[in-house]
C-alpha cells in the first residue's frame, strides 16, 4: 500500500509499519486523562449519556509491539504507523475477525501528537483496507471511562452494537470499567473510500 496523506495535515503520512515499528512504541506516551465514567446507551449520542465525575487520574494500556509480529505482511491484517513530519505518532492494528468484519485490535496516539487529526486519519486507512477487502464493516471495543475514543468513533460513523458489564469484572470484582463495542457499518463495501474531498489521499 503506498503512503496515505492526509489533505487537512500536510505533515501527516500513514504507512505500512516498518522496522521502527518497536521503537516507536517504547518511546511513546500512549496515556490518556480520566474524568469520569459514563453510563453509556445504544442510540444516543455520547453526549447525551449520563456522567459520574471522579478525581481525574491517567490511565495507560500497556502496549507491546511483539503482540501482533504476526500481524505484519499477512493476508487478513495489517499494521498502520502515523508519521508528523516525519516523525511517528500512532499506529492501528487492524485484522479479518471471525464473524466477517475488520476487527481495530489497537488504536493508539503519541500524548503530544493528539488533536492533529492523526486517529481519524488511521481510521480511514483501516476503512480503506477494510472496503478493499470487500468486508462489511468494522467492529472495535472502548470503554466508558474514554469519552474521547468514543465521541471520535461517532464523529467517524460509528455506532454501538453492544455493552459488556461484566467484562472487566475478573480483573477487578469493583470497576466501574464498562466494555463498549462500536460497529462502522458500510452501505457499498465496494464504495471508493477515498472519494471525498475530506479523505486521505494516496500519493505515488
Amino acid at each position: 500500500m503506498q503512503p496515505v496523506i492526509n489533505p487537512k495535515h500536510p505533515g501527516l503520512a500513514v504507512r505500512v509499519a516498518d522496522q521502527g515499528f518497536a521503537a516507536y512504541i517504547w518511546g511513546s506516551d500512549f496515556s490518556f486523562e480520566v474524568r469520569a465514567y459514563a453510563a453509556a446507551e445504544i442510540n444516543k449520542p455520547v453526549d447525551q449519556w449520563p456522567l459520574e465525575t471522579i478525581t481525574p487520574y491517567r490511565k495507560c494500556y500497556g502496549i507491546d509491539p511483539q503482540e501482533f509480529a504476526s500481524y505484519q505482511n499477512a493476508a487478513d491484517s495489517a499494521i498502520f504507523m502515523a508519521f508528523l513530519d516525519d516523525a511517528p505518532v500512532g499506529h492501528i492494528v487492524i485484522s479479518t475477525n471471525w464473524n466477517g468484519f475488520a476487527h481495530i485490535d489497537e488504536l493508539a496516539v503519541h500524548a503530544p501528537a493528539r488533536r492533529h487529526g492523526v486517529a481519524k486519519a488511521l481510521l480511514d486507512v483501516a476503512q480503506f483496507w477494510s472496503r478493499k477487502k470487500k468486508l462489511p464493516g468494522i467492529m472495535l471495543e472502548t470503554q466508558n471511562n474514554n469519552l474521547g475514543a468514543c465521541r471520535l468513533y461517532e464523529r467517524c460513523g460509528y455506532v454501538m452494537g453492544g455493552i459488556d458489564h461484566l467484562r472487566y469484572r475478573g480483573i477487578d470484582p469493583h470497576t466501574a470499567e464498562v466494555a463498549l463495542f462500536w460497529y462502522r457499518l458500510f452501505d457499498n463495501p465496494l464504495e471508493n473510500p477515498l472519494s471525498s474531498p475530506t479523505s486521505p489521499r494516496l500519493v505515488p
